[in-house]
């Protein structure tokens, strides 16, 4: 089982100390491997503190370097529009603990998982994270695939880091022992290529946008916080759609798309290019063999990880299926 790093007062109080002196802190929940504390200083001041041990062995090779990826994302997106904390203080010399730190301010919001809306207001965000998604693509990124050196998984073209992620992703499952059906995925990836090749612009991707990493104002429904920037990349706009809905395989969100479109952004008409079918799905393929193979490299225990495994696999099939049928004209 994957296991968190657990930080004592004073460890905590010398990670946070370049931004202040420490107060108070509560450690938050959620999360499979970062250990998080939202921080109080003594001038009154918050911050949450983000510690991700040097341990790498639970951890997939893009998520290699991960801290490092938050904090150059969460500059990268300043002026943006995109509501992302600021870095206060990194730490990734681990000369305090055996870990890597970012140190940012606390946002304001509720995430939106933990609201109670109905469907015309959860409706009301969805338009909104399109909007968001609009702002966070028109930011440019210096080539494809994912920043962090440790990964080593970019490439001067999308087809390159797209195909060194899906190998990378492959590799480790079989690192671990987890059957994925690779020739096929293979196969697939290989027979998409000119979809691929349509992605000529890197921009930044979040990723991971799902209701959990999104704050809200339960008053007014706007989107006031965007966080775990960790797993960001830099590519294809559309794979932002299958992160923000990783176990999802039917049409996009329409609100979601409508509100995007609003705001001048581009997935409306990327998914009806006549290449961005074929790049959700493979974006979806990735998305699900990930997720298949995690309980085992996670180590994930529960009753509720069959099922999330299951549907994972079954949202392997859906996309080889509709790549592979694609494939054969």
């Amino acid at each position: 089982m994957l296991t968190k790093f657990v930080l004592d007062d004073e460890q905590l109080a010398g990670i946070v100390a370049p931004v202040g002196r420490l107060a108070s802190a509560e450690a938050l929940s959620g999360g499979m491997f970062a250990t998080a504390y939202r921080v109080e200083f003594e001038d009154g001041r918050r911050a949450v503190a983000k510690i991700v041990g040097a341990d790498t062995s639970r951890l997939y090779r893009y998520e290699l370097g991960l801290l490092g990826t938050e904090a150059l994302t969460y500059r990268m997106l300043s002026g943006s529009g995109v509501p992302v904390p600021r870095v206060l203080h990194t730490d990734f010399t681990r000369s305090v603990v055996d870990a890597d730190v970012v140190v940012a301010e606390h946002l304001p919001g509720v995430p939106w998982l933990d609201l109670q809306l109905d469907e015309a207001q959860n409706a009301v965000v969805r338009r909104g994270l399109g909007a968001v998604m609009a702002d966070l693509h028109r930011v440019d990124a210096p080539t494809f695939g994912y920043p962090a050196a440790d990964a080593a998984l970019s490439g001067a073209t999308w087809r390159d880091a797209f195909g060194a992620m899906m190998h990378a992703v492959l590799v480790d499952a079989e690192r671990w022992g987890v059957a994925l059906p690779a020739t096929r995925v293979r196969a697939a990836v290989a027979a998409h290529g000119a979809a691929l090749d349509a992605v000529t612009h890197p921009v930044v991707v979040h990723t991971d946008l799902w209701a959990g990493n999104i704050f809200v104002d339960p008053e007014t429904l706007d989107i006031v916080g965007i966080i775990d920037t960790e797993r960001t990349l830099w590519g294809d706009p559309l794979h932002e759609l299958a992160g923000a809905d990783q176990l999802g395989h039917g049409e996009p969100d329409a609100d979601l798309l409508a509100g995007n479109a609003a705001a001048g952004g581009i997935l409306a008409a990327e998914v009806d290019s006549p290449t961005g079918r074929a790049r959700l799905q493979l974006s979806r393929l990735y998305f699900s063999l990930i997720l298949s193979s995690e309980p085992v490299v996670r180590g994930y225990e529960g009753e509720w990880v069959a099922g999330y495994e299951q549907t994972a696999r079954d949202n392997i099939e859906r996309a080889l299926v509709w790549l592979e049928q694609a494939a054969a004209g």
